[in-house]
């Protein structure tokens, strides 16, 4: 369980920190002449509507894990290590494909903070939703604990990054986190994989 807890966490960290999910509302915010106040509000409306979706999609993964788990013993020793592990592997292929994050900076007409919310609900966090399927197994506390971690993580890091980069963090060059997101992401979902065979 601390593998999976541990794993979600660090993913989630990282997640925050993925400029596409929140250098769009900066972008657009400052575009428009929005006030700190309002960039801050709009990042935290599209977080919790990115949050919504994934946890919801992660909340039928973690009931179809549940009842795999006390199907076939099989699922918790085994398959849904290997998925986490086949899952990291995938986006570390990807990666090395070049098919890796990208900006979109659009400008957006009239009803910028309903498109934005919108688009984060139906762009859901698909690398977590391995953990909410391996999480089933051990039971809804665990499930709601893992989804309250993501949450909470992700949008606070996403407010973060926004308010340090209203401070003058846009001059990084946030191309090179973009460009080893996948790596990374698979990274973190394989060692996680490996750790639930290794010390389950």
């Amino acid at each position: 369980m601390l593998t999976i807890l541990t794993g979600a966490t660090l993913l989630s960290l990282f997640h925050a920190l993925i400029p596409s999910h929140w250098l769009p509302v900066l972008a657009i915010g400052k575009q428009e002449g929005w006030s700190k106040g309002r960039i801050l509000g709009v990042t935290l409306l599209a977080g919790s509507a990115h949050v919504l979706s994934t946890v919801a999609l992660g909340l039928v993964l973690a009931a179809l894990g549940g009842a795999l788990a006390e199907k076939a013993e099989m699922f918790t020793h085994w398959i849904a290590p290997a998925m986490l592990t086949a899952l990291g592997v995938f986006y570390i292929y990807q990666h090395y494909r070049h098919h890796h994050f990208h900006l979109q900076r659009n400008n957006m007409p009239w009803g910028v903070v309903v498109s934005l919310a919108v688009a984060m609900f139906f762009s859901p966090c698909l690398e977590i939703e391995g953990y909410f399927l391996t999480a089933g197994q051990y039971g809804w506390p665990f499930v709601w604990l893992v989804a309250l971690v993501y949450g909470v993580v992700t949008i606070a890091g996403m407010l973060l990054w926004v308010r340090l980069a209203l401070g003058g963090l846009q001059r990084l060059d946030w191309h090179a986190v973009e460009h080893y997101a996948g790596l990374i992401t698979g990274l973190t979902l394989v060692a996680s994989g490996v750790g639930l065979i290794l010390w389950h």
